[in-house]
C-alpha cells in the first residue's frame, strides 16, 4: 500500500532530503525511508506538504490536469480592494504567462502558531490576510501575482491541498493518512478521460456520413484514372 504523509513544514525548510550546507532539510523532520515530497514549497513559504512513495501518487497530487485544489493564506501589505481582487480571479499575466482564474478573498487574521523569525511589520502600512485557491503551481505564484496586485507577500501558508490540511499539526509536525480514496479518484479521472479520448477518435453517425459525402463529391487528383487524352 503506498504512504502518503502530511507534514507542516516550518519557515525556512528545504523541500529536500539532501544535507545542505548551514541549512534545514526535511530529513531534520522526517525519518521515514523512500519517501518524497508531492510538489515544492518554498523554503519561505509554510504549511502543508505532501509527501509519497508512489510515483502514480505523486503524480496524481502535482500534476495541474488533476486540477487538485491548493489554498493559501497569505498576509499581504495593504489591504487590496476590489479590483486587485478581480484581476487575480480573472488572471494575471506573469513572465512565464497568465495565471488560470483564481479563487481569492479577504478572511480574518487566521488562528495559526508564530512564525519565527517572525515577520517585518511597518506601523503606518496595515497588513491583510487573504485566502487564495489556485489549481496550478508555476513557481513562487502566489507571491507574484500579489506582488503583480501592488499587494507583495508578507507570510504565506499553505493550508490545504485537496481535502488534506494542516489542521492539528503543529510546525514541524507530520502524520500518516490513508492514500486509497486518491488512487480510486485518479484511476477514475484516467478511465474517465480514455473514454473521452475513444469518443474523439471515433466518428459519429453523422460526421461518418459527412466523410462519405466529401469522398463522394472529391475531384479525381492528377494521379487518378481520367479520360484518356487524345494523341496528337
Amino acid at each position: 500500500m503506498a504512504q502518503l504523509l502530511l507534514f507542516n513544514k516550518p519557515f525556512n525548510v528545504l523541500t529536500q532530503f539532501r544535507k545542505a550546507d548551514n541549512v534545514t532539510t526535511l530529513k531534520d523532520y522526517i525519518s521515514i525511508p523512500d519517501v518524497y515530497p508531492a510538489g515544492r514549497l518554498d523554503k519561505d513559504s509554510e504549511g502543508l506538504l505532501l509527501l509519497t512513495d508512489s510515483g502514480y501518487l505523486q503524480h496524481l497530487i502535482s500534476d495541474p490536469k488533476h486540477k487538485l485544489v491548493k489554498t493559501y493564506w497569505v498576509q499581504v501589505e495593504n489591504i487590496p480592494d476590489e479590483p486587485a481582487l478581480h484581476a487575480i480571479r480573472s488572471g494575471i499575466v506573469l513572465k512565464d504567462g497568465k495565471t488560470k482564474p483564481a479563487q481569492v478573498k479577504l478572511i480574518a487574521p487566521p488562528s495559526v502558531w508564530s512564525r519565527q523569525p517572525p515577520i517585518r511589520e511597518r506601523k503606518a502600512i496595515p497588513t491583510q490576510w487573504l485566502e487564495i485557491k489556485i489549481t496550478e503551481g508555476k513557481n513562487r505564484q502566489v507571491r507574484r501575482m500579489t506582488a503583480a496586485i501592488g499587494h507583495p507577500t508578507l507570510r504565506l501558508i499553505r493550508y490545504a491541498i485537496g481535502d488534506w490540511t494542516v489542521e492539528n499539526l503543529q510546525p514541524g509536525q507530520w502524520q500518516a493518512v490513508d492514500a486509497a480514496s486518491m488512487i480510486k479518484s485518479g484511476h477514475d479521472l484516467e478511465t474517465k478521460n480514455d473514454r473521452r479520448r475513444s469518443n474523439r477518435a471515433e466518428p459519429t453517425l453523422s460526421g461518418r456520413r459527412r466523410i462519405h459525402r466529401r469522398q463522394a463529391h472529391a475531384k479525381p487528383t492528377s494521379g487518378s484514372p481520367g479520360r484518356r487524352r487524345k494523341p496528337d
